[in-house]
């Protein structure tokens, strides 16, 4: 991976623009989207011809207070393989909560703190240890900090990089979302950071709303964000940039000319001379989850269980007041966590409306939908997968006698059948749960 150039995020629904942009060094295709044996045809095609592919994983946790999934680590190495990639890369964020059992179905940060980092680093070493290639990590975009924080984002990032020797892929959208909503300054965090750590660089577009900057991944990259690319690129030349686009996708010429902004910053003037950190750059035969002078990957011994439960019960008490409507923990800003909790609730309905389109058009357009989809979720927390949570709500509207319309409601009633191979509870049912719940 000496180099990749300049790229952009593959999805679907730009699979043929990405196919025909001029000049696509390489792409980045989420990993939970992509089966390793059902390949689609268009990341065949760009494979053929020479274009690497990187998977980017959004659901390892690996900022959580548990151990990784080990089925959730063959999948994303299963995917490296099937797609002959160099590396891949995931996030430094927590996702759910095991106790209660808790899906955030978004990137949470993880508090800067000496037990969440101890957590973090034997995760990310349980990781390494399971995948084929190397990992990268992503630092991410958020909306709020959290309280009794004891190291500096650069200082967290840097201590990662030291004891695990895990590579950096450092998002500058998420370092301006960071200055907005944090008050962080990015020139401070790429001064602190080792950047021979760096494996490549994500742009993105977002807006700012009420002081609050959104990473949409919907809007064009905003001339800030390109100038952070550009301090980036002041300091160190990266292996790759890419370019990530997730909704509202534009035409492709505005997709190649954002491409062509970003290739302009990366190939302008010449940076220090700091080596990246490149996949196989170490001997023959040294751990690929390690890289000699990035850091040691030394390993001091399991992190004690209570350290997990201490950072587990910060989590669980945070994602709680998120999605289940417990009180805010002392210390956060309760505005920014009423916030992230509206965005929470809102990108599951827009989730679910990608992933069964067929529900809005049953419960009469987008609006009643979205209606019915947001009283659901004050009440019912994420607890598995998307598609759980679809077939969830379709069944919490059946026991309701929900749509009123009874050809809707039949409609509605056929669909949660056909996926979930079963007939939804009746009322009698749902007074029994009731009742054995609060006897118990």
């Amino acid at each position: 991976m000496a180099h990749l150039g300049v790229g952009i995020g593959w999805r679907p629904e730009i699979a043929d623009a990405v196919e025909r942009l001029s000049g696509l060094d390489w792409v980045e295709v989420v990993a939970e989207n992509v089966c390793p044996g059902h390949l689609p045809e268009s990341l065949l095609r760009l494979r053929e011809r020479g274009t690497r592919v990187v998977p980017h994983g959004v659901s390892l946790g690996l900022g959580g207070a548990d151990r990784p999934d080990q089925a959730k680590l063959a999948a994303l190495g299963e995917r490296a393989v099937a797609l002959g990639a160099p590396l891949v890369s995931e996030h430094i964020a927590f996702v759910r909560t095991s106790s209660p059992v808790l899906e955030a179905g978004h990137l949470l940060p993880v508090p800067r703190t000496r037990d969440a980092l101890d957590v973090l680093c034997e995760n990310v070493r349980i990781a390494q240890d399971a995948l084929p290639v190397p990992l990268a990590l992503e630092n991410i975009a958020a909306l709020f900090s959290w309280p009794g924080e004891e190291l500096t984002e650069g200082q967290f990032l840097t201590e990662l990089v030291e004891r695990t020797g895990v590579r950096l892929l450092i998002d500058v959208a998420n370092l301006h979302t960071n200055r907005v909503n944090r008050g962080e300054d990015p020139a401070a965090v790429l001064d602190a950071i080792p950047l021979e750590a760096l494996a490549y660089v994500h742009v993105a577009g977002g807006i700012e709303r009420g002081g609050v900057w959104h990473d949409t991944h919907a809007h064009p990259v905003p001339p800030v964000v390109l100038d952070l690319l550009a301090e980036l690129r002041s300091r160190v030349e990266p292996a790759g940039v890419l370019l990530e686009r997730d909704d509202d996708f534009p035409p492709e010429a505005e997709l190649a000319g954002e491409l062509a902004a970003i290739r302009a910053v990366v190939t302008a003037g010449r940076a220090a001379p700091v080596e990246a950190a490149t996949a196989g750059s170490g001997p023959a035969g040294a751990d690929p989850g390690t890289d000699p002078g990035i850091g040691t990957g030394t390993d001091p011994g399991p992190v004690e269980e209570s350290v997990r439960t201490r950072v587990a019960l910060g989590q669980a008490a945070l994602l709680s007041a998120l999605v289940a409507g417990t009180p805010v923990p002392e210390g956060f800003d309760r505005r920014r966590i009423r916030v992230q909790a509206r965005a929470l609730a809102a990108k599951r309905a827009d989730v679910v409306a990608k992933l069964a389109p067929e529900l809005p058009v049953i419960l009469g357009g987008p609006d009643p939908y979205r209606e019915a989809f947001l009283s659901y979720a004050k009440s019912r927390p994420m607890t598995s997968g998307y598609r759980r949570d679809a077939l969830d709500f379709a069944e919490d509207l059946l026991i309701r006698d929900l749509p009123a319309d009874p050809a809707a409601r039949r409609r509605l009633t056929t669909w949660w059948r056909d996926r979930a191979g079963a007939r939804p509870p009746r009322r009698i049912v749902r007074w029994a749960r009731t009742l054995a719940g609060r006897a118990a």
